[in-house]
């Protein structure tokens, strides 16, 4: 990688810092971003974003790398936030980090610096390998000579618990043609180890619980702030009976069980009337209603352009298991999912994240449309 030149996105935390800690030690001296996307009216939000810049600034400032703050604030408010939106009142299960990797950190960032870069390193944790898919024929202006052409995929990281594929499942492959993961290969507690023994500034900061990369803004505060609230009725499936209220549907997705403010639960949500403004929920442990084992989804987005096979492994939320399940192809980019056992919480609007049966490679997602 010596003849690369490389850009690292830091973000204030223990992984990122950690990566520019392996580059450098392996003799590399890459330059490195900071992509500022502060909240529209910063009074009104407890952000951290300045400690997190500081915390990138130290860790730069450590290894004799130079920092430059990108301000990708409007393409985030105009595009990723755009999206989660329309989702939510639509009564739809988005996923704003997964298309915050696509438009942002290998989007936006793209447009503004990273074009200028041959490689991306992030603090994601996963992997890349590259699969010879065959020989063609290269005329370099004299005799023409065999080059191998090789594929690039996505795979998961040994850590399962902290293994980020599924939030870079949106990613398109020239995106995946530039990233670089190298933390991708560890376990969480090896990188905090080496974050302590290096004295990196993040070394024991915790784990960022917000949405992307906005500091400590929560997801319905975030939701609040541009949909407001909107009243309505939480009914008890089986009897029908009204048992309380809500503030608006987007604030609750299928198979939720927390948050809901009930007495004598558990009360898991099992469906929404949008129109109408109503949550539905059920009483008592994971009701068979709650379950589904065949589910379909469209708009399936190969990262590489390979086509997923029958047997799969997949998920529809960030867990550490893998799920597995036949995937039947209905064509023009939809598939049903046949799960092998039932999947609680299965919600419209939600990315089924779809791997090989070893859970390894991943090919892409779609959205679940039920």
């Amino acid at each position: 990688m010596k003849d690369k030149k490389i850009a690292v996105l830091l973000s204030g935390g223990v992984d990122s810092s950690v990566v520019l800690y392996e580059l450098v030690r392996q003799g590399l001296k890459p330059d490195c971003f900071y992509i500022k996307i502060g909240p529209e009216e910063e009074e009104e939000w407890d952000c951290s974003s300045e400690e997190d810049l500081e915390m990138a600034t130290a860790v730069s400032h450590k290894y004799g790398c130079k920092l430059e703050v990108i301000d990708c604030h409007r393409e985030y408010w105009d595009q990723v936030t755009k999206y989660t939106m329309d989702k939510v009142r639509a009564g739809l299960t988005p996923n704003p980090d997964v298309m915050c990797n696509r438009l942002i950190k290998f989007g936006a960032f793209h447009e503004k610096r990273g074009y200028d870069y041959d490689l991306i390193a992030t603090g994601h944790y996963a992997q890349t390998e590259e699969e010879a898919i065959g020989n063609w024929l290269l005329d370099v202006g004299q005799e023409p000579r065999a080059k191998s052409q090789k594929l690039k995929w996505l795979c998961t990281s040994p850590d399962p618990v902290k293994d980020q594929t599924d939030f870079l499942a949106q990613i398109y492959d020239w995106q995946l043609e530039k990233a670089l993961f190298p933390i991708g290969h560890m376990m969480k507690e090896e990188v905090r180890e080496i974050a302590e023994r290096e004295r990196l500034a993040p070394a024991h900061r915790r784990d960022s619980q917000g949405i992307c990369f906005l500091g400590k803004i929560n997801y319905n505060d975030y939701i609040r702030r541009y949909l407001g609230e909107w009243p309505g009725d939480v009914i008890e499936l089986e009897t029908g009976k009204k048992i309380g209220q809500h503030k608006g549907h987007w604030f609750h997705t299928i198979g939720q069980r927390k948050g809901m403010g009930l007495g004598g639960g558990p009360w898991f949500v099992i469906k929404k009337d949008i129109e109408q403004n109503i949550i539905y929920v059920s009483h008592g442990y994971d009701p068979e209603s709650a379950y589904k084992q065949d589910f379909p989804i469209h708009a399936f987005h190969s990262i590489n352009g390979q086509l997923p096979p029958t047997d799969i492994t997949l998920k529809i939320r960030h867990t550490p298991e893998y799920l597995p399940a036949k995937l039947e192809d209905l064509g023009d980019g939809r598939y049903m999912v046949h799960a092998n056992a039932p999947i609680h919480g299965v919600a419209p609007g939600q990315f089924c994240v779809v791997y090989d049966a070893e859970h390894h490679r991943c090919y892409g997602s779609g959205e679940i449309t039920i």
